[in-house]
């Protein structure tokens, strides 16, 4: 009996460790009270998501924004959320094999809005409100991709955080560059999958935070329907991670998670109508 005891004390002690956060980073006191516009303050049909178009709504309002960056062929970043243009500009080509020469050609939801790279919105954002900038890894470029990123991100004078889903980008930064905001994507995998495609016990550590042990992050983004997990919240109540709640689509529960102290990536409504 007291062999099982010291064992389970044990586990929960491996748990718990697996669970470790970053805690304080200086940057935070200049995120707090900003709201995050999801892939831009879009409004479809007429202004795409990870448009120009949308950036600039959303600057114009004071609003900070999330988007996403995909590496191209030629070493470039990309503003676009998935790796293929089949749903965003009706081509079935990826990110990855194209150049920035060619990406340039395709036209965004059926609008004039081009593909922006990430060095035009940081230049529109410069001075302004603080951007969120999450890492699509694909073809196990994350390395690449992280690395990449921070060239740019380097020239930028303003606020940022950076998260992935992938956990090896985020472990990138944590022995490259510490100094960055850096934050783990995460959601309810074994339950809504939604075309990943992973081992069953790969998708239960993801969504339970397990390889935060490998990463440090300084906070968690978890989709906001998901988020009563027992490993968040030992992660904010041990460690005092900051939570990003994604993607919100409701006023009065962006203000719920605002009451709680979280950070809200949102989108389809005016949080100050």
């Amino acid at each position: 009996m007291g062999y099982l005891v010291t064992m389970l004390i044990l586990l929960a002690l491996l748990y718990v460790w697996m669970l470790r956060c970053r805690r304080n980073h200086p940057h935070w006191e200049k995120l707090q009270g900003v709201r995050f516009a999801h892939r831009g303050y879009h409004d479809k049909p007429q202004i795409p998501e990870n448009s120009m178009a949308a950036f600039r709504r959303a600057r114009e309002r004071g609003w900070g924004v999330e988007l996403d960056v995909h590496l191209t062929r030629d070493g470039a970043l990309a503003v676009i959320h998935d790796a293929s243009l089949l749903r965003t500009a009706g081509a079935d080509v990826y990110i990855e094999d194209l150049t920035v020469e060619e990406l340039k050609q395709y036209r965004l939801e059926g609008t004039q809005e081009q593909i922006p790279l990430l060095e035009e919105v940081l230049e529109l954002f410069a001075g302004g409100p603080p951007m969120v900038v999450e890492l699509k890894a694909e073809r196990g470029n994350h390395d690449r991709l992280a690395e990449a990123a921070c060239r740019v991100l380097d020239r930028y004078p303003g606020i940022y955080a950076v998260e992935s889903f992938d956990p090896r980008c985020i472990r990138w930064l944590y022995r490259n560059r510490p100094e960055i905001l850096r934050g783990q994507l995460s959601a309810e995998y074994l339950k809504n999958p939604e075309g990943i495609r992973l081992p069953r016990p790969l998708m239960f550590a993801l969504q339970n935070l397990l390889s935060n042990c490998l990463t440090c992050p300084d906070f968690i983004a978890y989709r906001v329907e998901d988020r009563r997990k027992l490993s968040l919240w030992l992660c904010r109540k041990l460690y005092g991670v900051r939570e990003f709640n994604w993607t919100v689509t409701e006023k009065e529960k962006l203000l719920e998670m605002e009451r709680l102290g979280n950070h809200v990536i949102f989108e389809r409504f005016d949080p100050e109508e």
